[in-house]
């Protein structure tokens, strides 16, 4: 257990590090910019290629969301929507060298499931006629339980998913009607019946941190979890956000759990699941050890992006699809326009929605690798290049290293096994642009 001072001094305002740079260092960045990173993508060493398609709608707002979510809007402007992302789609193919293969399609949101499975079955359908595949390609969605019916889950598997991540997020009901958020619909056991008998995986997603949370009610929850046997279980913590998403104001009137308080409820519920013989991926992932998250973990092969822990395998370049998406390529990011209507227009136009973005230069691909590295993997060797590239404070790590987060031996710096909630701490001690930078944070407990 970390000392309450070392939390307390730790506990401060750092990015999430699902890219590097972090999303809110992105500036005004050119349809023609992307064009030129897209191309150069085609040459890239890890070249598969990884579809993220955004769907933004939300049947209700749940009071904890700091995703790119928007209410439900009418049947014509949904199916305006789904129009565009296909007209997206014929606007990315003639960039793309059309023999690389793809090994992922991944949904996000906002909630996906608010679209019919015969919907998304099409767009499916229009990515996959398009390329070639590896074997076993990595088709997943985010869902909503609370409105699918068995019918619509059978129908997401007909739609050719591979894998589930159900958002749970607790199973109190206490605290989700105080996070406005509905429990699921049909009895779990039932979908994961539906869902095995297609040969899906299945993740189960949830929060810590919430009101009315304790370590022993959410460790409850997670027996329960355990109990369906998930293929992979993610305790995300809650992150904080006001100041980007005012909603969850609502929360602080709830009253939120302290840090410690919040650190014990991860602590306890890791706990029940190695002894359930899952083991740790990363910061939040639980995973059976025949996995091959746990597999490429061994074998340093992980790797994170905007969708979360994945393989070599089955992700490299990530080009996205749909209001707010974040294409994630070698030499650079690119983000489509927020605004919903903004999308529409400007595809239905002929044109790519980008708005923002990010091009890296050698030395922050460099500082990418470094960063990527520890937080999968809790340790880094740094190179000459690498080293010359972060140019950290040296005094700063050796104070952490006094405080029991890391230790350090010659080039090489591991995370201590009590102190992996703060790797995003060291991950920042290592990022050049947080030398005096005045950008907004959530902390890491």
């Amino acid at each position: 257990m970390i000392k309450k001072d070392i939390i307390e001094k730790y506990n401060v305002p750092v990015p999430r590090y699902t890219s590097y740079p972090p999303a809110n260092f992105f500036r005004e960045y050119s349809e023609d910019e992307y064009r030129v990173a897209v191309h150069e993508s085609n040459a890239a060493k890890d070249n598969h290629l990884s579809f993220y398609l955004h769907i933004p709608f939300c049947r209700h707002l749940c009071h904890y969301c700091a995703c790119n979510s928007y209410a439900m809007q009418n049947e014509q402007s949904v199916n305006a929507y789904v129009e565009a992302l296909h007209k997206e789609i014929e606007l990315l193919l003639p960039l793309l060298d059309r023999e690389r293969q793809i090994a992922q399609i991944h949904y996000g949101g906002g909630s996906p499931t608010t679209l019919q499975p015969a919907v998304i079955q099409s767009l499916n359908k229009h990515l996959l006629e398009a390329f070639p595949k590896i074997a076993k390609p990595e088709i997943a969605i985010e869902c909503h339980p609370g409105y699918l019916s068995l019918q619509e889950w059978k129908g997401l598997v007909d739609a050719g998913f591979t894998r589930f991540s159900i958002g749970v997020q607790d199973f109190n009901e206490q605290v989700l009607k105080t996070v406005n958020r509905r429990p699921s619909k049909e009895r779990l056991e039932d979908v994961f019946t539906v869902l095995r008998d297609g040969g899906a995986k299945i993740n189960l997603d949830f929060l810590f941190g919430l009101p009315h949370q304790t370590a022993e009610n959410f460790c409850q929850t997670i027996e329960r979890a355990i109990s369906l046997q998930p293929d992979r279980l993610v305790m995300f913590s809650y992150a904080h956000v006001p100041w980007l998403k005012k909603q969850q104001l609502i929360l602080e009137k709830a009253g939120l759990p302290a840090s410690e308080e919040k650190e014990r409820m991860f602590n306890e519920a890791a706990k029940l699941l190695l002894s359930a013989g899952y083991v740790r991926v990363g910061l939040d992932h639980f995973v059976r050890p025949d996995d091959e998250l746990y597999t490429a973990l061994q074998n340093g092969q992980l790797h994170r992006n905007f969708q979360g822990y994945c393989t070599r395998r089955t992700t490299a370049q990530v080009y996205a699809l749909g209001v707010t998406g974040i294409s994630q390529l070698e030499t650079a990011y690119a983000q489509n326009t927020k605004d919903i209507r903004e999308y529409v227009e400007t595809v239905n136009s002929g044109r790519l929605p980008i708005r923002k973005g990010y091009p890296l230069s050698h030395e922050q691909q460099l500082v990418r690798e470094v960063i990527d590295t520890l937080m999968c993997n809790y340790q880094v060797t740094l190179s000459d290049k690498q080293r010359a590239a972060v140019n950290f404070d040296e005094s700063r790590l050796l104070e952490m290293q006094a405080d029991g987060i890391v230790t350090v031996s010659g080039n090489t710096i591991r995370m201590t096994h009590e102190s992996s909630p703060f790797v995003r701490n060291v991950a920042a001690l290592l990022d050049p642009l947080m030398q005096n930078t005045t950008k907004s944070f959530s902390k890491p407990i």
